[in-house]
C-alpha cells in the first residue's frame, strides 16, 4: 500500500467518488477528461496555468468547528470556476485512507504530547499528503494547492512556508478564527449531528462536548501573528477581516477579493423557473406571464412555503432548537416573466431583488427558428455547436461561456447572501449558476433539466453541497418539460418552423386553450435519471392524464425527492485534522 499515492487510493476507495452525479458538488473529483476548460474560464495557455501567477499553496489554519472545510472548498469552487486549477489536499481524507475503512486512530493521536507510534503516524500520513501536492503542482500542472489541516503551532507554519519556498511554491495561509460561542456552536452542531459519537444526544449538548474536547485535545493552538508569513485572518465568520504581506501576485489578490465576500454561515438556495409567457421562450418580446404562468407562479410560492415549514418542523423533532424560519430573500431577472413570478411571494412581504446579469441567453439569429430550420440554414455552425455545445454561439447570441462570465458578479453576490435566497430565472441562468454550486462539468451544463414542476434546493455542507428537487403537484403537463438542450430551441405557439406566424386556422386547437372533441397530445421528459412521457387526452370535453416512467416511478402526491448524498459524505466532515 505504502508504494501507492494516498490520493489514489481515496480516489478509487469504495466512499471516494471519482465521479458525481449532478446531485452531488463534484468539488473533489478527481477530473477524468484531458481539456475539459472551467466554466467563466477567460483564456487558457498550454501548460494549463496562468504564466504571470506562479504556483500558490493555500494552507488553512485553525480549530475544528471553525470552517475551515467550508472556506477551502468555496475558495476551490470559485478558482475553477475562473480556469485555475486547484486541488484540495485534506489531510483528514489522508488519515482515514491511511488508516483503513474501519480503522481507529490512537487515543492520544491529537493530542500535543502523543506517544512515539501516534507521532510517528502523523508523520507518515503528513508526509504522503505533501508528497501528493508537490507531485500535483510538479507533474500534473497544478497551480493553486490547498492544504485542509489544523496547522497549530507558528514554528509549524513557518517550517512549512521554508518547505514550500524551497520547492519553488508561494505559501498563503488562511486561518478561520472564531470566538463568537453561537457561531461556533452552529458549526459543532452541524457538522457533528449524524457522528456516531453523539448518537441520540441533544444536539446542543453534542455541540458543547465536542468543542470541549477540541480544547482538551489542542490545548497549544497559536493564533497567526508571524510579520514575515503572508496570511489572511477572518475573524468570525467574515465579521471582520485582516491580511499580512498579501502582495505577491494578481492571483493572491483575486483569492483575498473572493475572502471579502464569504461567509460561513448555513444558508439554502433554491432554483426555480419563471412561470409560462403570453410569448413563452420569445428573447426580444418582454412578454407578461399568461394566465397559466399566473396560477403557476402561486402554486409554487405555497409548495416553498410549506416546505420550508416543513423542513423546520423536520430540525425541531430531531431536537434542534425551535427558531423561526430564516429569512428569504428573491432574485429575478429584469424580464417581466420573472418578475411577475415573484409578485405571489413579493405580496407575503418577501423583498424582491432584480438582477440584469440574470438574463436569459441570446439565442442571436436562431430565436423561433425550429432544429430543422437551424440545420438547414446554418449547417456550419450546427456542426461546429455539436463538437462544443458549452463555447460555441450562433451568429448575434451567447454562448453557455458568454454567460458564465455574465454571471460572475451575481456569483460573488451570491456567496455574499447570508439569507436563504429564492432565484427565478431562465432556465439557462439556472444551468450556470446550479453548475457553480455544485462544480459541474462544462459538458454537462447544457443538457441540465429543470422543469416547472420541480424546485431544485441547494443545501450547502462543509465538505460539498447537496442538491434535491421538491415537487411542484397539480402543474399542466403541458408547461412542465424544461427547454430543450443545445440547438432544440423551441418554436413558440404559432409559428412555422422559419418564425413566421401562422394563420388563427393553421394553430392546432389544442394549443389555442380549446380542447377539441378527441385529441390527444404527448409530452417527453427526462429529468435527472427519470424519462418519461405524460399525455393529455380530451375526449368530449373531459381530460384524462396518463404517464409512463423510466428509471424509477415517482407519484402525484410526493413531496420531496432525497438523495443519499449526506450519508456518502457524513465521514469526511467528521475531522480534527
Amino acid at each position: 500500500m505504502d508504494t501507492l499515492l494516498t490520493a489514489e487510493i481515496a480516489a478509487n476507495a469504495p466512499r471516494y467518488r471519482r465521479k458525481s452525479s449532478t446531485f452531488i458538488d463534484g468539488i473533489h473529483d478527481v477530473p477524468s477528461e484531458v481539456g475539459n476548460l472551467a466554466p467563466a474560464q477567460l483564456y487558457s495557455t498550454m501548460s494549463g496555468r496562468l504564466f504571470h501567477s506562479g504556483r500558490i499553496a493555500i494552507v488553512m489554519v485553525g480549530l475544528p468547528a471553525r470552517g475551515k472545510t467550508h472556506i477551502c472548498v468555496s475558495m476551490a469552487r470559485y478558482l475553477s470556476w475562473l480556469g485555475v486549477k486547484t486541488r484540495i489536499f485534506h489531510l483528514g481524507d489522508y488519515r482515514r485512507a491511511t488508516v483503513g475503512q474501519g480503522g481507529h486512530v490512537p487515543q492520544d493521536y491529537f493530542y500535543p504530547n502523543a506517544s512515539p507510534a501516534s507521532v510517528m503516524l502523523r508523520q507518515k500520513i503528513l508526509k504522503k499528503c505533501r508528497e501528493d501536492i508537490y507531485g500535483w503542482l510538479n507533474h500534473e500542472n497544478g497551480q493553486v494547492a490547498i492544504y485542509d489541516a489544523v496547522n497549530p503551532t507558528a514554528s509549524g507554519r513557518r517550517a512549512l512556508a521554508k518547505e514550500f519556498a524551497k520547492h519553488d511554491v508561494q505559501t498563503l495561509f488562511i486561518e478561520s478564527f472564531v470566538d463568537d460561542q453561537e457561531i461556533l456552536k452552529e458549526n459543532a452542531r452541524n457538522v457533528k449531528i449524524s457522528s456516531p459519537d453523539f448518537h441520540g444526544m441533544d444536539p446542543d449538548e453534542a455541540a458543547k462536548r465536542y468543542l470541549k474536547r477540541i480544547e482538551t485535545k489542542i490545548p497549544v493552538f497559536e493564533t497567526m501573528a508571524e510579520e514575515e508569513l503572508n496570511y489572511v485572518k477572518m475573524i468570525n465568520a467574515g465579521q471582520a477581516f485582516f491580511y499580512n504581506n498579501v502582495s505577491f501576485n494578481y492571483l493572491s489578490h483575486r483569492i483575498v477579493f473572493y475572502l471579502t465576500n464569504l461567509h460561513i454561515k448555513h444558508r439554502t438556495t433554491f432554483f426555480v423557473r419563471a412561470g409560462t409567457a403570453t410569448e413563452e421562450d420569445s428573447y426580444k418580446a418582454d412578454a407578461p406571464l399568461s394566465a397559466e404562468g399566473e396560477a403557476y407562479a402561486q402554486v409554487m410560492a405555497e409548495t416553498l412555503m410549506r416546505h420550508r415549514e416543513q423542513e423546520r418542523q423536520a430540525i425541531i423533532d430531531q431536537g434542534g432548537p425551535d427558531v423561526p424560519l430564516r429569512p428569504l430573500t428573491i432574485w429575478t431577472s429584469t424580464r417581466l416573466r420573472t418578475i411577475q413570478t415573484a409578485e405571489p411571494l413579493e405580496k407575503l412581504g418577501y423583498k424582491v431583488r432584480h438582477r440584469s446579469q440574470m438574463s436569459q441567453i441570446n439565442p442571436g439569429v436562431c430565436e423561433k427558428l425550429s432544429e430543422r430550420a437551424i440545420r438547414n440554414l446554418y449547417p456550419e455552425e450546427v456542426e461546429k455547436h455539436e463538437l462544443d455545445p458549452y463555447h460555441h454561439r450562433y451568429p448575434r447570441a451567447e454562448s453557455y461561456h458568454d454567460l458564465a462570465v455574465r454571471l460572475e458578479p451575481i456569483i460573488l453576490e451570491l456567496e455574499r447572501e447570508q439569507n436563504d435566497l429564492l432565484i427565478i430565472a431562465h432556465e439557462s441562468v439556472l444551468r450556470v449558476l446550479y453548475s457553480y454550486l455544485m462544480h459541474c462539468s462544462t459538458r454537462d451544463i447544457p443538457k441540465l433539466k429543470f422543469p416547472r414542476d420541480e424546485i431544485i434546493e441547494i443545501i450547502p455542507a462543509a465538505y460539498q453541497n447537496e442538491a434535491k428537487r421538491i415537487h411542484i403537484p397539480g402543474l399542466d403537463p403541458r408547461m412542465i418539460p424544461g427547454s430543450p438542450e443545445d440547438i432544440r430551441i423551441p418554436v413558440p405557439p404559432g409559428f412555422d418552423d422559419f418564425g413566421k406566424r401562422l394563420s388563427p386556422i393553421s394553430i392546432p386547437a389544442m394549443m389555442m386553450g380549446t380542447p377539441p372533441s378527441a385529441t390527444e397530445v404527448t409530452v417527453g421528459f427526462a429529468t435527472g435519471d427519470r424519462k418519461g412521457s405524460i399525455s393529455v387526452s380530451n375526449t368530449g370535453g373531459l381530460r384524462s392524464v396518463s404517464g409512463s416512467f423510466s428509471g424509477g416511478e415517482r407519484p402525484v402526491t410526493e413531496k420531496i425527492v432525497n438523495n443519499t448524498a449526506k450519508e456518502m459524505v457524513e465521514d469526511k466532515v467528521e475531522d480534527e485534522d
